[in-house]
């Protein structure tokens, strides 16, 4: 059998490029898919995917827009806790993907990013094109939000690179990593023999595990505790785990608080926990809790200091916390000089550098059968569920939180994954039962990147039985909307309801603030914020997609109405878009 270059000249199939070890490489630590935007700078990887290894393992999924690959892969790790494979080409294809990179970042969502640049020996670039898509430290770009990256020279370099690159990737805290692969390396015959060594010998470590001396100081922390607290969140979407955090809450008799920051951890209708999920504004039963609190054990909560200083600092008038505080998080091993996204610095009596449920599972067996619960802080008949809305209320106007009780509504009986959640959504509607209930918010505070992440969700998710919602702000769609090709593309089923205020909403917020402080006017808030004449047609921009989509809807029998018809065209294996009008505001429930 023989092939045909693209010289004309026919090269025997039976050879090898340096691009096919590299191939090899991917499909041999086990990656599903490569999410790409074609480009020249790695055809030879391309053509390595394809023609040497059948496009299958990984297979690829083609996007329009680079930003929407990294998303794509965002999403579909937090679901898989696995990385997708993304290729980027090369300096312009990752200038159009920093964004999404970051924001991966700040999620510590695991992600091998390959890219390609050069040739880098300059006597083999073409005139003009190369010449521009060369660039002396690619990996620059995104040094400071990645956790590692590196530009091999031969192929053999390549192979350990890339192995070096996936470990990295897995080890906690997880992140993306970025391997910039020069076009002539790629595009080389291989006159050697060039072998993919056993990978399992190349396996992250396990997750770190807490000090015997840590475990036993929370023991005596929580041993002397009243009315223990366990913040609970970044932790892992595996069954085995979600159930030993139930054990432990239980067996401890601990009140539990979860933050719609992050995936949910916890059910939060369980009578341990005590308030409706943690969200952006600081409210009084939070601080009461915290205060009646004699020991807090933190599981990787999002920006601890932040939190307890808002509810509880010295800016208040009451005395800052003096609470017993035991914090379990590898987040510092991260921390750089570039971005703040590390927070500020909590202050804690324990400071454990451990997996957080690799801490949950020592603290359980720790602790025994015999621990005597502490009494509950949740008193009979003060559970948030108690006065939190069942449903929407049908008389009051169609804003975010009408919207929101009816999609929680609709989805409480049905197995449905919320991809992404809207501003606006109110804490009392999030009911989650299960570990892939909410996938959590995107972490870097990104724009766009909500198709993306619910596209990812739901390529993981495909053949589970459970359905992909996305409920995603009108700004963040239309700056992401041309991912749905994609989704389209690979055939995945998913639901999609835009949030649409017609405004970047968040922003008139803003505006309003700045108006009211300087005394100016507020009626002009909305100028440079809406989104109307003429009002993008939602509903058009994804159908152009491959997407089904009927009428926009402005009430809550409307979008019941709708959020049946998207079922069933999503049961079918189908695509729907919903969009929502609905009244601006932002809810304090």
């Amino acid at each position: 059998m023989t092939m045909q270059t693209e010289g004309g000249a026919v090269a025997p199939a039976t050879e090898r490029w340096g691009s096919d070890v590299v191939a090899e490489t991917i499909r041999a630590l086990g990656y599903r898919y490569v999410a790409l935007v074609p480009g020249a700078s790695f055809r030879g990887l391309h053509d390595s995917l394809v023609n040497h290894l059948g496009n299958h393992d990984p297979a690829m999924i083609v996007c329009l827009h680079e930003e929407h690959a990294v998303a794509i892969a965002d999403g579909f790790s937090r679901v898989a806790q696995e990385p997708m494979a993304v290729i980027l080409h090369s300096n312009v294809g990752l200038m159009h993907a920093t964004m999404t990179i970051f924001n991966a970042w700040c999620d510590r969502r695991p992600m091998l990013i390959l890219g390609a640049t050069g040739p880098v020996d300059a006597h083999r670039r073409r005139p003009w094109i190369d010449w521009i898509h060369t660039a002396r430290d690619q990996g620059a770009l995104v040094r400071h939000y990645t956790k590692w990256d590196d530009q091999p020279a031969s192929a053999e370099a390549a192979v350990e690179s890339v192995l070096r690159a996936d470990q990295i990737a897995r080890t906690a805290p997880t992140g993306p990593v970025y391997v910039c692969l020069d076009a002539e390396m790629q595009e080389s015959r291989l006159d050697r023999a060039v072998r993919v060594p056993d990978i399992r010998r190349f396996a992250p470590p396990r997750p770190a595990a807490a000090p015997a001396e840590d475990i036993a100081r929370t023991l005596d922390i929580l041993r002397n505790a009243r009315a223990p607290l366990l913040l609970i969140g970044r932790v892992s979407r595996h069954a085995g785990d979600w159930q030993r955090r139930i054990a432990l809450a239980e067996r401890l008799g601990a009140t539990v608080l979860t933050t719609t920051h992050n995936a949910s951890g916890f059910p939060t209708e369980h009578r341990l926990h005590a308030l409706a999920p943690v969200g952006e504004r600081p409210n009084d039963a939070e601080q009461h809790l915290l205060r009646e609190a004699d020991a807090i054990v933190s599981l990787d909560w999002h920006d601890l200091a932040g939190f307890l200083s808002a509810r509880c600092g010295a800016s208040q008038t009451q005395e800052p916390l003096t609470t017993a505080i035991v914090h379990c998080s590898l987040d510092g091993h991260v921390a750089n000089g570039w971005s703040m996204d590390h927070q500020a610095l909590p202050a804690c009596d324990v400071r454990i550098a451990a997996d957080p449920d690799r801490f949950v599972s020592q603290l359980l067996e720790a602790v025994g059968t015999d621990w005597q619960p502490a009494p509950s802080l949740v008193s009979e008949g003060s559970h948030w569920t108690q006065t939190a809305s069942e449903g929407p209320d049908r008389t009051a106007p169609f804003n975010a939180e009408q919207m929101a009780f009816t999609i929680s509504a609709f989805a409480r009986d049905r197995e449905v994954t919320f991809a992404r959640l809207s501003f606006g959504w109110p804490r009392s509607a999030c009911r989650f039962r299960t570990p892939l209930d909410f996938l959590g918010k995107d972490g870097g505070g990104a724009v766009g990147t909500g198709p993306g992440h619910t596209i990812g969700a739901a390529i993981a998710l495909k053949g589970s039985g459970r359905m992909t919602i996305g409920v995603i702000g009108d700004g963040d769609y239309l700056m992401g909307v041309n991912a749905l090709w994609t989704a389209a593309h690979q055939r995945v089923p998913m639901l999609l309801v835009v949030a649409n205020n017609r405004s970047y909403f968040n922003d008139e917020v803003h505006q309003e603030r700045m108006a009211r402080q300087r005394g100016r006017p507020v009626e002009n808030k909305w100028i440079g914020q809406r989104l109307d004449d003429p009002a993008p047609d939602i509903i058009g921009l994804a159908r152009a997609q491959g997407f089904e989509g009927a009428v926009s809807v402005r009430s809550v029998d409307e979008l019941l109405a709708e959020l049946e018809r998207g079922a069933a065209v999503v049961a079918a294996g189908g695509r729907y878009i919903i969009d929502a009008l609905i009244i601006p505001g932002y809810s304090d429930r």
